[in-house]
């Protein structure tokens, strides 16, 4: 991998970074403003990355001049990107040159010692909300760093203060649970978290109004001792609010949720995915569709 990065990077001398997939579009910019929100409240450095797809020699007369022209257009990209970030932040521009754009953004991210990868969406869904497009939809199926999304539009709400970090608790120990990692982000940017534990009867089958029932209250009692358990195990420099958002229907459970200008929200990946790796389970992929937050897909721990 090749990189425009003029100095080298000392990870334990040197700020957290944030790696950022950038292309001149929308949706790019949607994921430099976020870049921008998460840098304010941590402190971190910004690397804004365009990748370029790697042009193998085969005989072709000019296949080195159009490499060298893909990079160019890449610089010029991510320098017009870097424009958007404020003075008083620091970022750096990169070009590196890979098979693909997911890989090479995976590995300059690796190599940078990156705590965090930064992505826009597509342009196809509603402002405010997610939509997955093909770059976004292969990081939180294969990243070994925690993935940020940044929904439609996000550029346009100006500079974002973050606030506030929602993290969605599994009911049960397991190693796909987010907490640690979003205890340790509340602490850092100084944010408010809020613990969620989701209940519904999506897989509970049909059931009489009376089971209906006396299951969902189980389900409530087991979700609000290990929210309760969690929120006791928060640091107390945190302010800790715990909610059980409750439905018929995992729908209705997060129609319930209120999401504020300044929030984030943490999900874990799923149970059966890969150990280290980013995997969207078909729970935060919900949770991803109903939130106009920010969204960061934390990888299974191994």
């Amino acid at each position: 991998m090749s990189t425009d990065a003029t100095n080298s990077v000392d990870t334990q001398a040197t700020p957290a970074r944030i790696t950022v997939g950038y292309l001149a579009t929308a949706s790019g910019d949607d994921g430099v403003a976020l870049a921008v929100a998460l840098a304010r409240a941590t402190g971190a450095c910004i690397d804004l990355v365009c990748v370029v797809r790697s042009e193998e020699p085969d005989g072709t007369p000019g296949r080195a001049a159009y490499q060298d022209m893909l990079i160019r257009r890449a610089r010029e990209w991510v320098t017009a990107g870097a424009e958007l970030v404020p003075a008083d932040l620091t970022v750096d521009v990169h070009t590196p040159v890979a098979e693909s754009f997911t890989e090479g953004l995976i590995d300059f991210a690796d190599y940078s010692g990156a705590r965090l990868i930064v992505v826009g969406g597509t342009r196809d869904g509603l402002l405010g909300r997610h939509t997955l497009g093909s770059i976004s939809s292969e990081l939180v199926h294969w990243s070994p760093l925690p993935v940020a999304l940044a929904p439609r539009g996000y550029a346009e709400r100006g500079e974002v203060t973050l606030d506030s970090l929602t993290v969605a608790v599994p009911t049960t120990g397991r190693s796909d649970n987010p907490l640690p990692f979003a205890v340790a982000l509340a602490e850092r940017a100084q944010l408010a978290l809020r613990l969620v534990s989701l209940v519904s009867l999506d897989d509970a089958g049909d059931l009489d109004v009376e089971t209906s029932a006396q299951t969902r209250a189980r389900h409530i009692a087991a979700a609000t001792e290990i929210l309760d358990e969690a929120t006791r195990r928060a640091p107390s420099t945190l302010a800790v609010e715990s909610v059980v958002a409750d439905g018929d229907t995992l729908s209705e459970a997060l129609d319930g949720l209120r999401w504020g200008e300044g929030d984030l929200v943490a999900v874990g990946s799923a149970r059966l995915g890969p150990p280290s790796r980013a995997f969207l389970g078909s729970t935060a992929a919900r949770i991803l569709r109903n939130t106009t937050a920010p969204m960061i897909v934390v990888p299974k721990s191994d």
